[in-house]
């Protein structure tokens, strides 16, 4: 077993001998290229590794960026919206002061308008009770005033007579009457004689002065004179002629 092995030592070693003579400039000439390949394989790897890095940094950077400017982005809509609520709140705040002076100045115009129409419920009370008042003042007024003629007449009467009488005259005003209704001659003749008398007829010197005293307390009054029955021929109603003496 020990020979054979020896042997068969020695025969692996002259054909590994024979090998590398048959083999041997091949070899120095494969050697390099393998490096080279392997140089090659290692740059090319290493050129990956590079780019793939740098890709990597710039995504991370461009990740880094954009997610700096998201989150400066989100704290910027915070802030606008904290400074958006703080002027809400500031605009809420101020509403509310107007709106409570506004009920205060509410509340002191409605007492104010209490107040007036309280007054102006006495106003008119007292302003019914003038007007009341007032028209009963009038009515009496009127009633004096229509009475006025019947009192200056009675009046001028008493005085006329008066004097008549201290003039020894008897002329009584008793027989004559004053109407205080507008109305021709005709019409006043006529209403005269409806009632049993007729125009004055002036034939004396003291019934002159007395129906011109009479005639001033009225607008206009008829005497029993006129030209009716002769035109241009003054008579009186008992036909008898004027006097012009």
């Amino acid at each position: 077993m020990y020979g054979k092995t020896q042997e068969q030592n020695m025969e692996f070693e002259a054909i590994y001998e024979r090998d590398e003579d048959t083999s041997a400039p091949r070899t120095r000439s494969y050697i390099p290229a393998k490096g080279k390949a392997l140089q090659c394989r290692g740059r090319r790897c290493l050129v990956l590794i590079t780019v793939s890095l740098g890709l990597i940094c710039v995504l991370l950077l461009i990740f880094i960026i954009l997610q700096h400017n998201a989150v400066t982005a989100d704290r910027d809509l915070i802030k606008s919206y904290k400074n958006t609520a703080e002027e809400f709140n500031q605009s809420i705040n101020s509403l509310q002061d107007k709106y409570t002076d506004l009920m205060t100045e509410k509340h002191q115009l409605q007492n104010n308008f209490s107040s007036l129409s309280q007054k102006k419920l006495e106003l008119e009370t007292k302003f019914n009770d003038l007007s009341v008042e007032k028209s009963q003042l009038q009515r009496d007024f009127d009633s004096l005033v229509q009475r006025i003629p019947d009192f200056a007449y009675k009046v001028k009467s008493d005085e006329l007579n008066k004097n008549v009488s201290k003039g020894g005259n008897q002329c009584s005003l008793d027989g004559f009457f004053i109407s205080k209704k507008a109305m021709s001659w005709s019409a006043s003749r006529q209403y005269c004689r409806d009632r049993g008398g007729d125009l004055v007829i002036i034939n004396s010197v003291e019934k002159q002065r007395l129906m011109s005293s009479l005639v001033r307390l009225s607008e206009r009054s008829w005497i029993g004179l006129s030209d009716i029955v002769n035109e241009g021929n003054l008579t009186w109603v008992d036909n008898s002629p004027l006097n012009r003496g």
